[in-house]
């Protein structure tokens, strides 16, 4: 029996970590508007608030074990369509269905997600492999990158990927 009362806590804890945010990441699990920020490494990046927000490049795909450390950015109950913030496309956004009924936010088709590994202090450090595949920041196609030479390219540099 306090086996099962210890467990029903276990759980009751990371339903509130999970209603409440990212355990560590300092960001709600919804966002409505997808903006670009300037990262040292990749240049321009796009966010939700001020965290960065990641695609898988390849590899399977992004189960309820993977959503552990990868939460997808959601809209907000109630909300059908995200905004395009500072720098962002808004004919590349849009929707994809999730588990529960959410709708999940995309960009040129791709699904993001954010990384538990990510402090909102906007320095991405969710970039790498997994057992899923290869996580990247996403850089705005045609948008400035530190790696471009100052020409205005868009040369996402290792870990970035531009479209």
């Amino acid at each position: 029996m306090g086996r099962v009362a210890a467990a029903a806590v276990a759980l009751g804890a990371l339903c509130a970590v999970m209603a409440t945010g990212i355990a560590g990441a300092g960001t709600s699990t919804t966002a409505t508007t997808i903006s670009t920020a300037k990262d040292a490494k990749f240049g321009t990046i796009l966010v939700a608030g001020d965290t960065p927000v990641y695609i898988l490049k390849s590899g399977k795909a992004c189960d309820a074990t993977c959503q552990t450390d990868r939460p997808p950015v959601l809209l907000p109950q109630g909300v059908t369509t995200p905004t395009a913030g500072k720098g962002v496309d808004a004919a590349k956004l849009g929707t994809t269905a999730a588990d529960g009924g959410s709708l999940q936010v995309t960009y040129t088709g791709r699904p993001l997600f954010w990384s538990a590994k990510d402090t909102g202090s906007g320095k991405p450090r969710g970039i790498g492999s997994d057992k899923f595949g290869k996580w990247a920041v996403v850089v705005p196609k045609g948008a400035p990158s530190s790696n471009s030479g100052g020409n205005g390219g868009s040369n996402p540099g290792s870990g970035g990927v531009s479209f």
